[in-house]
C-alpha cells in the first residue's frame, strides 16, 4: 500500500486562526504511522493572548508556553517533519489557515502544500449525522480518548483517511481522489507582503485599532457558547445566492444550510459567510437541507445527550430516514469560513 502522507491538526490560543499554541503530527507510511511529532508554542507576537473559550476546550494556557518558541521560531522545524507530503486534516481549511495566517503574521514566507480534508472524505465515504473527529474516528475504528490533543487529534485524522482509502480499494491518495471524482487541492506558496488572507488582514486590522481579534473559531473541533438559553426567535433575514466563484474544494460549497439556536454572529450574517463559500442558505429544514448549524454552546455530543432544538430533533429523524444531512457545531461553521 502506497498510502503516504502526514496528518496534521492545530490548537489555537483564541479566534484568529494565527495564533497556533499547540500541533501534532502524524507521518504515515503504506497506511501506517511511522513517526509522530507534537509542539507546544507561543503564537505569533501581538496574537497572543489565551481566550476562555479556547482554554476551556485543550487546556493550554498562557502560562504553558510563556517559554516555547513562538510559531514563526518553530515552523522549520514543522515543515521538516512535513517535508513534501500531502498533509491531511480533519477540516483542513482550517490547519492550512492556521499555517498560512501563522505565517503571514510573522513575516514569514509559506510552501505549496498539496492536501487531503477528512471531513469531506467523512461526507462522501460515511452516513453521520456529524462528522466532527469523534465521530468520524468511531466509524472508522480508531481510538480517540484526549480530543483536542492535538498529537492525538492527527493521529485519528490519519486513521480516517486509511479507512476511507481502504473502504475505497484505495492504495494511494491519487487513486482514492479518481475513484471519487475528485481533484486534489491545494495551498499555493506565498511570500511577505503578497495577497494576505482575509483572515489575517482583519486580524491586522484589529490590532491596529487597539484591539485584538476575537471569536471561538480556532479550537481544532469547534469550541461553542456556555451558558446561553434558547430565547427568541432570531431574525432570520434573507437568503443570499451561493457565491458562483467560490472554491468547490470547500465544505461548504454545493451544501445547502439551515441555522437554528442563538449564534454569537447575527444570523444573516452567518448566512452570508455560507453563501460565500459557495453554500445556499435557506430558514427551515427540507428535504434539501444537508447541514444544519447551532448555535447555543452546542457541540457534537449533544446529539446522543438530546440536548436539540426543534430544527436539530427534525434532522434526527430525516437522517434515520436515509437523508444525507449533517449537524455543525458553530465553531466548527467559524472555522470553515473563516470567521471569527
Amino acid at each position: 500500500m502506497a498510502l503516504d502522507f502526514t496528518a496534521i491538526d492545530f490548537e489555537t490560543a483564541n479566534g484568529f486562526r494565527g495564533s497556533p499554541c499547540s500541533v501534532g503530527l502524524s507521518k504515515v507510511r503504506g497506511g501506517v504511522v511511522v513517526e509522530e511529532a507534537s509542539w507546544l508554542m507561543r503564537p505569533p507576537e501581538n496574537h497572543d493572548h489565551f481566550e476562555y473559550h479556547n482554554t476551556r476546550i485543550h487546556g493550554i494556557r498562557a502560562e504553558d508556553v510563556a517559554t516555547a518558541p513562538r510559531f514563526g521560531e518553530l515552523f522549520p522545524e514543522i515543515g521538516a517533519f512535513i517535508g513534501g507530503d500531502i498533509l491531511a486534516a480533519h477540516n483542513a481549511a482550517f490547519d492550512l489557515g492556521v499555517i498560512r495566517s501563522g505565517l503571514e503574521v510573522s513575516g514569514l514566507p509559506g510552501p505549496a502544500y498539496e492536501y487531503v480534508c477528512t471531513v469531506m472524505l467523512s461526507r462522501r465515504c460515511y452516513f453521520l449525522v456529524s462528522n466532527s473527529l469523534p465521530y468520524a474516528a468511531e466509524e472508522a475504528g480508531v481510538p480517540l480518548v484526549n480530543h483536542h490533543d492535538a498529537a492525538e487529534d492527527a493521529r485519528a485524522c490519519a486513521g480516517i483517511l486509511v479507512d476511507i482509502a481502504r473502504r475505497n480499494n484505495a492504495n494511494s491518495i491519487a487513486e482514492l481522489y479518481l475513484s471519487l471524482g475528485l481533484d486534489l487541492p491545494k495551498q499555493q506558496a506565498f511570500h511577505p507582503g503578497e495577497g494576505l488572507s482575509k483572515q489575517t488582514l482583519a486580524a491586522l486590522a484589529a490590532v491596529g485599532a487597539g484591539g485584538q481579534p476575537s471569536g471561538r473559531s480556532g479550537v481544532g473541533s469547534g469550541a461553542g457558547q456556555l451558558g446561553r438559553a434558547w430565547s427568541n426567535w432570531p431574525e432570520e433575514g434573507t437568503n443570499p445566492v451561493p457565491n458562483p466563484a467560490a472554491e468547490p474544494g470547500h465544505p461548504l460549497f454545493g451544501q445547502t444550510v439551515v441555522f437554528t439556536g442563538e449564534l454569537a454572529i447575527a444570523r444573516p450574517e452567518a448566512k452570508q459567510r455560507a453563501a460565500e463559500m459557495g453554500a445556499r442558505p435557506e430558514s427551515r429544514v427540507t428535504g434539501r437541507t444537508t447541514v444544519l448549524v447551532v448555535g447555543d454552546g452546542f457541540v457534537a455530543g449533544d446529539l446522543r445527550n438530546g440536548r436539540l432544538t426543534g430544527k436539530a430533533k427534525r434532522v434526527l429523524e430525516l437522517h434515520s430516514r436515509g437523508q444525507q444531512i449533517e449537524v455543525l457545531s458553530e465553531g466548527e461553521f467559524l472555522q470553515m469560513v473563516g470567521g471569527s
